[in-house]
């Protein structure tokens, strides 16, 4: 395929291929084959037994991915592989003028996303996004949206519990480069937890500073991190409180934002709402008696399930980006933002000091290069 190549406006449709064909690549190739204007041609593994998958799928069968790349059977490729192989097979397919939906995270260190970043912007022709499927959800819109009239004020406060992760030793077990340095580059920041990440970027922006401590095979025998605590910095007055686990049962998942226009709570599809008559940071320059605070007034929204699948509605956006100019869900500026706000994390907690964005990114590659070579010699 040329590079440059103007790809994907064939009659409207958008030929797709699949890179990688676990659990999460066949489900997405259903997903294409379910996608207005998207036609599934092609299925890429290693793995030749996987040749079923593609002769029940009505598709080609392809085991390398740099000959499906050049191949010119596909417009655009969904790439669902271990995280070590997205950076090299979406640098190629940008290079070859091939659409790359990436599925998260984009890449495990920030020097690497950074990478597809730069490619990315060299061929504006060619669209790059991140399966980051949690933003058309009902109940993140209608935050995102809560979040942008100020209906909480200015914000105080966010404190986000994400420890329903729980994943038995088997879970790791099952497949070889799960939590491990060399195979996986992390943990629970890495595999469980971009989309909240995201989210938090996306909701919040990202912070000035970080402290993070984390347990290291503390619940499985990994070596990687499976418990994470981490305290978010603001220059605007902001604070945060992330947690996260795959170690406890039954776990929990709540995200808390306070301001000084009330406090939000999600848990689900619902988002409560306690918001304060008067401003607290007005009521406390106004107030008369020492133990009094601001009357609230409480709502509750009830923000249902997603009308569609939402990896089917990145997958449609992707296509719609494609074929007619529409704005992707979450570039991949969003998915390098991840990346480096996870790597922070994981930085802080190895070093045990505060940790700046934005991240200094060598420094973090010389960090995670010697967790692997550590991981490789047997050294803790």
């Amino acid at each position: 395929m040329r590079k440059g190549r103007s790809v994907g406006r064939l009659g409207g449709v958008v030929r797709w291929a699949v890179v990688g064909l676990g659990t999460i690549g066949v489900d997405h190739a259903e997903r294409i084959r379910r996608t207005p204007r998207a036609r599934l041609t092609a299925v890429c593994s290693r793995d030749p037994a996987k040749r079923a998958i593609a002769e029940r799928l009505g598709c080609v069968f392809v085991t390398d991915w740099r000959d499906l790349i050049g191949s010119g059977l596909c417009d655009a490729v969904l790439i669902a592989t271990p995280h070590s192989a997205h950076v090299p097979i979406a640098l190629a397919a940008i290079q070859a003028g091939v659409h790359a939906l990436i599925e998260k995270p984009v890449a495990v260190t920030l020097t690497e996303a950074q990478r597809l970043a730069a490619a990315a912007l060299a061929h504006p022709e060619v669209r790059v996004g991140v399966m980051f499927q949690m933003r058309t959800e009902p109940v993140w819109q209608r935050m995102t949206a809560l979040l942008r009239d100020r209906v909480l004020g200015e914000l105080q406060r966010v404190t986000w519990i994400v420890t329903d992760w729980f994943r038995p030793d088997v879970y790791y077990r099952a497949v070889p480069w799960r939590g491990t340095w060399t195979g996986e580059g992390g943990g629970v920041l890495v595999n469980q937890c971009p989309h909240q990440l995201d989210l938090w970027l996306h909701l919040f922006g990202p912070p000035s500073r970080v402290s993070a401590f984390a347990g290291f095979g503390r619940r499985h025998a990994i070596e990687v991190e499976d418990e994470v605590a981490a305290l978010f910095e603001y220059d605007r007055g902001l604070s945060g409180v992330f947690a996260t686990s795959t170690g406890e049962a039954p776990g929990e998942r709540r995200l808390s934002v306070a301001g000084t226009g009330g406090l939000a709570i999600i848990e689900g599809t619902e988002i409560r709402l306690r918001l304060n008559r008067v401003p607290s940071d007005r009521f406390a320059r106004e107030a008369r008696e020492p133990f009094s605070r601001p009357p609230t007034r409480e709502r509750v929204i009830r923000c249902g399930e997603p009308r569609r699948q939402p990896h089917e509605a990145v997958i449609r956006n992707f296509v719609e980006a494609i074929t007619d100019s529409a704005p992707l869900v979450a570039p991949i500026e969003d998915g390098v933002r991840e990346v480096e706000l996870a790597n922070a994390i994981l930085a802080s907690a190895v070093q045990r000091r505060p940790v700046a964005l934005p991240l200094e990114a060598r420094a973090f590659g010389r960090l995670h290069s010697a967790l692997v070579r550590s991981a490789r010699t047997g050294q803790t």
